[in-house]
């Protein structure tokens, strides 16, 4: 019988080592400025179903450095490995953030972000032409702190953001957006988690926030281990996408060890 029992034991240990070892890594989803979760819905669902742990962080759209603290805690809060996803100024978020948390295992940049020790979002968006996003703002929002608010006028969101969404969806969007400082847009980042995490870029070749050629140049930079480029794609590419970004998710996940 202690035979027996000890032989169960034994089994279910190694069962449990087994599983162990082939579990999934969370994934952890930031969005950018102008966004909220919401967003990942259709990565987040396609994800699910195919059983992976799915958290959307809240990013607070206030500065490069308290926003990554933020985003850091969440991660910091995961047991296991981590997949650590960003859009838009979400890139910048994640590149910060992933610095010193050894769970991160890889960084999927989706119309994104990868910005070097020193570099801003509104620098890289303006390295090369195709930005629209200055002329589509609404005029700032003063806040108690002196800093400013900015958000995209609501009857130029669909066409500057979301061109390949819906116009009722990109109607909701745009009243749900959330605002981002000014500063945090011209905050220089701190050195990048990219330099020594892999990572993964998507992003359309329609995208009027940040150009196509400002993410190739950032994607080539890092030593992308794969980039995809989706023809007409806006800047919402996860939106009106969502299976080609939680593929490209799934493809980095499927790396870690």
């Amino acid at each position: 019988m202690k035979t027996s029992l000890a032989r169960f034991a034994l089994s279910a240990a190694l069962l449990g080592a087994a599983c162990a070892a082939h579990a999934k890594p969370t994934v952890v989803l930031v969005h950018g400025a102008f966004a909220d979760s919401s967003s990942w819905d259709g990565v987040i669902a396609k994800l699910e179903k195919d059983g992976y742990t799915v958290i959307g962080a809240a990013n607070p759209l206030r500065s490069v450095k308290s926003d990554a603290a933020s985003v850091a805690s969440v991660v910091n809060s995961v047991t296991g490995p981590v997949v650590l996803v960003g859009h838009s100024y979400g890139g910048s978020v994640i590149s910060a953030a992933a610095a010193g948390a050894t769970n991160v295992k890889a960084l999927v940049y989706v119309a994104a972000f990868a910005p070097d020790s020193g570099e801003t979002a509104v620098g890289l968006s303006n390295k090369f032409p195709g930005s629209t996003l200055g002329p589509a703002l609404a005029p700032p929002v003063a806040l108690a702190d002196g800093g400013k608010d900015l958000y995209i006028r609501q009857d130029k969101f669909h066409q500057q953001f979301a061109a390949d969404v819906p116009a009722a969806k990109a109607r909701l969007m745009a009243a749900g957006q959330r605002p981002i400082t000014d500063a945090a847009l011209n905050e220089a980042a701190p050195a990048p988690a990219w330099k020594t995490i892999p990572s993964w870029f998507i992003y359309g070749k329609a995208d009027k926030n940040i150009p196509a050629a400002s993410q190739d140049f950032m994607a080539k930079r890092a030593n992308a281990r794969k980039t995809v480029v989706i023809d007409g794609a806006s800047h919402v590419v996860m939106t009106s996408h969502p299976t080609e970004v939680a593929t490209l998710i799934e493809e980095a996940a499927a790396t870690v060890k």
